[in-house]
């Protein structure tokens, strides 16, 4: 949609972390189609630039910038920057995330924790943080975050990332609540098994040993997730469609954590 037309999130400006592919880079692209103006960031540089590229074809506008969502300095600098550009930001979508190793609490080093802890969890407390007065001061504004089914319950992830995620929407949870006499909202996605860059090794795993129809077949609807279908529930609780909704995490995953991962049994 052109910038010229009006879509969901016509007029607003929105934040994007975790841009340069996977659900951010769908979030961005679908947010300028719907109008938003955005201002996006990831370490991958020249990832990031294509972002761009595909939100100007869509008829969007933004501007990048190198963040790391770990050091609140640069965080800072990224809601600065959206603000001296634009001069409001309306929307905030925390979508960095990383993996950290697998396997159980014995084999890991408190340093895998805390660099799980502080992309995952402290990149949208620095967020928050420093848009909060913004938000504030306007009485209006949304922020998303990305958490994961992994944070509802145990099996889709590591020890560490599930934590994180867990802790994630705990942190949705309790900023709706300072947040909500401000009008701001403060909602989470928790997405299932979907394909992007963060789980290409499980995808390359899988192909590679011809096991692709196995992926996803753990929840109701036997499939996984594209970015996209995420990035059209993280418009949803973006818009003003969702003027009534805080505090909560959706579910993205295809049905499986309305089950015991085992579809069709019920009881």
């Amino acid at each position: 949609m052109s910038q010229n037309n009006k879509g969901r999130l016509a007029d607003k400006v929105a934040i994007l972390t975790g841009a340069a592919s996977g659900i951010g880079r769908a979030t961005a692209v679908l947010f300028a189609r719907e109008g938003a103006t955005v201002a996006i960031a990831d370490m991958q540089e020249q990832a990031l630039a294509e972002t761009l590229k595909m939100v100007q074809e869509v008829g969007g506008q933004g501007i990048t910038r190198k963040t790391n969502v770990s050091v609140e300095e640069e965080v800072k600098a990224l809601v600065d920057a959206a603000l001296s550009t634009f001069g409001r930001v309306d929307i905030v979508c925390n979508n960095a995330g990383i993996t950290g190793s697998h396997g159980g609490p014995e084999e890991w080093a408190g340093e895998d924790w805390q660099r799980v802890y502080s992309v995952n969890v402290l990149g949208a407390v620095y967020s928050t943080k420093h848009v909060a007065a913004h938000m504030q001061e306007r009485r209006s504004g949304a922020i998303v975050n990305t958490a994961s089914v992994a944070g509802i319950r145990s099996g889709a992830g590591g020890n560490a990332y599930s934590a994180s995620k867990a802790a994630l929407i705990n942190f949705t949870m309790t900023s709706a609540c300072d947040f909500g006499g401000f009008n701001i909202r403060v909602n989470a996605v928790c997405p299932g098994l979907i394909e992007t860059g963060m789980t290409k090794p499980v995808f390359d795993y899988a192909r590679a040993k011809g096991k692709e129809e196995k992926l996803g077949s753990r929840c109701e609807l036997r499939r996984y997730g594209r970015p996209e279908e995420v990035a059209a529930a993280i418009l949803f609780l973006a818009s003003d469609e969702a003027s009534y909704i805080t505090g909560q995490a959706l579910p993205v995953d295809g049905g499986n954590t309305a089950s015991l991962n085992l579809p069709g049994m019920k009881y």
